[in-house]
């Protein structure tokens, strides 16, 4: 439990939720969509430096950055979400001490994959 948690919420500790973390969105007329294809690409409406948002059963409760964490992506966690939405620092964890993951970069491609443009 962080130090956010009130005291009386520790036996909920075992209650599992489902976390998502969503990359972006975009609006696609179905033809555009009947038309991708291995090589498409799809842009997003979130920048490459905006935070992520973390999602407990739908609800937004933090926002954080992508990393590479021993070969899978992980999400560090930035800035805790308030009830009235407003965004909190994440309390620091001990883990945070010690060296952790590098942030996710990804190698640029030399040219665009065919597809259709959804600009």
């Amino acid at each position: 439990m962080s130090e956010l948690s009130p005291p009386h919420l520790h036996r909920f500790g075992a209650v599992a939720v489902r976390l998502s973390v969503e990359l972006g969105r975009t609006e696609m007329a179905l033809r555009d969509v009947l038309m991708l294809g291995e090589g498409s690409t799809v842009t997003l409406d979130r920048l490459t430096d905006e935070l992520l948002d973390v999602t407990a059963n739908g609800r937004v409760i933090a926002r954080g950055e992508v990393v590479a964490e021993k070969g899978r992506f992980a999400l560090r966690i930035v800035h805790l979400v308030g009830e009235d939405g407003q965004e909190l620092p994440a309390a620091p964890s001990p883990e945070s001490a010690a060296p952790g993951p590098q942030p996710f970069a990804s190698e640029p491609s030399a040219a665009p994959a065919a597809g259709p443009d959804f600009g």
